[in-house]
């Protein structure tokens, strides 16, 4: 194998070097400045390419930022689920049917995906967002 094979072959590409460093931070439970995300991840990256890939992140508003030091420290927005809704919606947002994509949305969930949904809209989705209803009863 040449060069060229083997660095193609052991380049990731950038969304999985953000899911990365996403699980990373999620786990960690705390802030991350970018020296403590190299060092977690056992020098695999350098200080700029983790610098990089988080203010890409940061840009993208995945992460917040807060200083440290003389360097930021970052942390998720939300947690796994509250990024698959933030990827819905924009995907929702970017169509202009908003009624066939969702139409076509349920009619493709399982009959047990359809039902958890029913009770959710049911009880208003207050369990999932901690919202209160408008006083008419509508959102």
């Amino acid at each position: 194998m040449d060069g060229n094979t083997r660095d193609q072959t052991s380049r990731r590409p950038n969304g999985a070097r953000e899911s990365q460093i996403l699980a990373l931070l999620q786990q960690a439970g705390d802030a991350l400045t970018p020296g403590e995300v190299v060092e977690r991840l056992d020098g695999e990256l350098t200080y700029s390419t983790v610098v990089t890939i988080l203010t890409r992140m940061h840009a993208k508003e995945m992460l917040r930022r807060s200083p440290r030091g003389r360097a930021y420290a970052y942390a998720p927005v939300t947690d796994d689920a509250g990024f698959a809704a933030r990827r819905m919606r924009s995907v929702l947002d970017a169509r202009p049917d908003r009624e066939a994509v969702l139409a076509r949305f349920a009619d493709e969930l399982s009959d047990a995906d359809a039902e958890l949904l029913r009770q959710m809209l049911g009880d208003g989705v207050d369990g999932v967002d901690g919202a209160d209803p408008a006083p008419d009863g509508r959102r």
